[in-house]
């Protein structure tokens, strides 16, 4: 018999066969109960499988009949993202914000027919990947304003590997292709993108370029900028096409402009990416530390050392114990090494020095293999990053409200802010869930300074749960503000980073980008209110 088809969760995270059962979600309540002694989890009513949604209020044009469509779980599927608010919206059965149409472009040029439709109309247009948006990106009410509708464009049509240049380590694909996708058809010719963010299984290319998504490695050329080529942004004017090269002087780069750009000027179909041989040899250590101060400075000097670890991870005692790691109080550094080139013992043994110099302990490795199996504490940890966000909406349909927050800083700055965040977050806890636990990890380190990736856990309280959010949130991003961190490190603006992204960013920068916006985007259809106002 054939495999049933899966499906994805109208509002968790993933595949809905994933979602724990009832006995799976009962041992989950006893285990928050061990983290946050305060709270009190219990499995609450799912939701329905089928969704309510709003009668659509405008007809699909002729123009675009053949790949639109107005199906009420199609648009459900597309009305937001999944970030907290997304959750709970989508736990309540709430999807009155859906679009009005989704389009399944399967060509640049039935783009650009979208695009001029929405124009002619007055539409706003939001471009849609896989819909792992935390940060409002892909919210069709927000998006909506006082226009009579939103066309979710669809890239899932626009997939696929589709030209290799194996001499140049060089591949074109298509934006829509998920990431699991992307890296099969890669292997086929021996390359990986070596890209790996959270969200990997559900996101696309063209979402990870639009957002300047940062990738699973903790050093060297992981960000997906520093992995393109060159890329395609079909606009409401036309189509910017960015010159193919590996370097130039040749003035300000176009494509600097089109990476980050998060649908506000138009959207991304392809884009020419470096990739590079398939990993054969790994070499990973774990290390402790009684003291974080001092699992702090060795991954400085590890970040430093110019061994470029595909991992050195940091993970604070909470953030240990909440990813399975380690029980003990202690703080970890995860460390690896990969090459499709030699083995790499010389360098593990450096980089296991280094750690031991600042006080820590060996307590898993140093190993190496010739294979890409991954075991003990990194392989515990991966793992569990990919799991992360479905315990999330696991935690949410038990009463524990838990999300994170991300930014980068310099190593002389991290002190002061980890201590302002930390202080923040945890009385906003304790005033807004009487208590609740803030624990913290690296997932990126820099020559410069780290990119410390925050999470909170605190009991719910049922139909206040957005209300606790913001203030969450909010305590947060002022906290990062005030202490010099950048309100995103990769999650992107969205609409939710708004208010602290329009305070960080130069304001002559602004009115720049505004001017951009107006060539490109005339009529302001696309994304209004991701960057810019709409």
């Amino acid at each position: 018999m054939p495999e049933p088809t899966r499906e994805r969760s109208l509002w968790a995270w993933g595949w809905r066969e994933k979602f724990p059962d009832a006995a799976a979600r009962a041992g989950l309540s006893t285990l928050a109960k061990v983290l946050v002694p305060v709270a009190q989890p219990a499995p609450r009513p799912l939701p329905a499988d089928e969704p309510e949604v709003p009668a659509a209020t405008v007809a699909i044009p002729d123009g675009l009949a053949a790949f639109t469509t107005q199906a009420p779980r199609e648009r459900a599927m597309r009305a937001r993202g999944r970030a907290f608010p997304d959750l709970v919206a989508g736990f309540a059965g709430d999807y009155a914000g859906a679009p009005e149409l989704v389009a399944r472009p399967r060509d640049d040029a039935e783009v650009i027919r979208v695009l001029g439709e929405a124009a002619d109309r007055g539409w706003a247009v939001v471009p849609f990947g896989g819909g792992t948006s935390v940060v409002g990106g892909v919210d069709s009410a927000l998006a909506r304003g006082d226009r009579p509708a939103v066309v979710s464009l669809d890239l899932g049509a626009l997939t696929g590997v589709r030209e290799v240049d194996a001499t140049s380590r060089l591949a074109r694909i298509g934006a829509g292709t998920l990431g699991p996708a992307l890296e099969d058809e890669l292997e086929a010719h021996g390359l990986t993108l070596r890209h790996y963010p959270q969200s990997f299984e559900f996101s696309t290319l063209g979402g990870w370029l639009a957002t300047r998504a940062g990738g699973h490695y903790a050093t060297g050329p992981t960000r997906i900028d520093e992995l393109a080529h060159a890329v395609t942004l079909v606009t409401p004017r036309g189509t910017l096409a960015t010159h193919r090269h590996p370097g130039s002087g040749a003035g300000p780069e176009p494509q600097r402009l089109v990476i980050g750009s998060e649908g506000a000027l138009g959207v991304i179909t392809e884009a020419w990416m470096r990739v590079v041989p398939r990993p054969r040899w790994r070499a990973t250590a774990s290390v402790a530390y009684k003291d974080f101060t001092a699992a702090v400075a060795a991954t400085r000097a590890l970040a430093q050392s110019g061994l470029y670890p595909s991992n050195a991870r940091l993970l604070d005692a909470n953030e240990a114990r909440l990813h399975r790691v380690r029980f003990d109080g202690t703080s970890v550094l995860l460390i690896g090494f990969e090459s499709a080139d030699h083995p790499l013992g010389a360098w593990l043994a450096r980089a296991v020095e280094l750690a031991k110099d600042h006080g820590g302990e060996v307590v898993s490795g140093p190993s190496e293999s010739d294979d890409s199996t991954r075991t003990g504490a990194a392989g515990a940890w991966r793992q569990a990053f990919f799991d992360a966000p479905y315990l999330q909406s696991a935690l949410l349909s038990i009463g524990v409200l838990s999300d994170t927050f991300e930014t980068a800083c310099t190593w002389t700055q991290f002190p002061e802010l980890h201590a302002k965040v930390t202080a923040a977050v945890q009385r906003a806890l304790d005033e807004e869930c009487g208590g609740g636990i803030v624990a913290c990890r690296f997932t990126h380190v820099y020559p410069d300074g780290p990119a410390p990736y925050y999470t909170f856990v605190g009991p719910l309280r049922i139909g206040g749960e957005l209300a606790q959010w913001r203030a969450l949130k909010a305590a947060a991003s002022e906290a990062l503000a005030s202490a010099g961190g950048t309100i995103t490190h990769h999650h992107a603006v969205g609409r939710t980073h708004r208010p602290w992204y329009d305070r960080e960013r130069p304001a002559l920068f602004a009115d720049a980008l505004r001017a951009v916006k107006r060539e490109l985007d005339p009529r302001g259809v696309m994304n209004p209110g991701v960057l810019l106002d709409g």
